[in-house]
């Protein structure tokens, strides 16, 4: 394969599966679920129609505009990739314990979520799903990119993922009886342990870029 494509591939697979790991839709099934207990099947998959639009809207921001804002912020690559890493380590943690993070979500905001009339913008586009996890990912990512296909790709991978988390609520707007308790507690573990490799991986490159470790 060409060194090109095959550089493109493997970043557009970290890209789609850092984001599918840290967004976590379906972890989330049962936050939403909750949250939306009188509504019909239809207004459930409405209402996560436009959770997936205002996700993908948020993080598409941050992607492109990301180095911009540090840039005016005085904020350099390195530190964030520090600070992100922490806080995808922390999400990861909780998610090897198999539970919802309070990174992504409060029981606070589940609360007022159904409470209520339309939690489609808040609280479950902004912060269940675009949470401070999923744009610290996505600006890392940009970060990493070398070419414009690579940060194609992550606009790509963005409308993917966003596609795939309204796929797996439209499915569960029904009841979700899919949905076993034990096998999203296995699913929710799994994720979190590449999730804790993806945090780890992103401290290395900006320890790299710092010269503290060796290439």
């Amino acid at each position: 394969m060409n060194p090109e494509l095959n550089a493109l591939f493997h970043y557009a697979l970290l890209a789609f599966g850092s984001l599918f790991v840290i967004v976590d839709p379906i972890a989330t099934v049962p936050a939403f679920l909750a949250m939306t207990p009188r509504d019909t099947p239809e207004q459930r998959i409405r209402m996560a129609r436009l959770a997936s639009f205002v996700m993908a809207g948020v993080l598409l921001v941050f992607a492109v505009a990301g180095k911009i804002i540090f840039k005016f912020l005085g904020i350099t690559m390195p530190a964030f990739q520090i600070a992100a890493s922490i806080v995808l380590l922390i999400v990861a943690l909780d998610m090897l314990r198999a539970q919802r993070s309070r990174v992504q979500e409060t029981s606070e905001e589940t609360v007022a979520g159904a409470e209520k009339a339309d939690i489609a913008i808040t609280p479950l586009a902004v912060p269940m799903l675009a949470g401070p996890g999923a744009i610290s990912t996505v600006i890392l990512l940009h970060s990493r990119a070398e070419n414009w296909p690579q940060q194609v790709a992550l606009l790509v991978c963005i409308l993917a993922v966003s596609g795939v988390t309204y796929g797996i609520f439209a499915v569960s707007a029904r009841g979700a009886k899919w949905l076993s308790p034990i096998a999203l507690r296995l699913t929710t573990r799994i994720m979190g342990l590449l999730l804790a490799a993806i945090a780890m991986q992103f401290l290395i490159n900006a320890l790299r870029e710092l010269g503290v470790v060796n290439r």
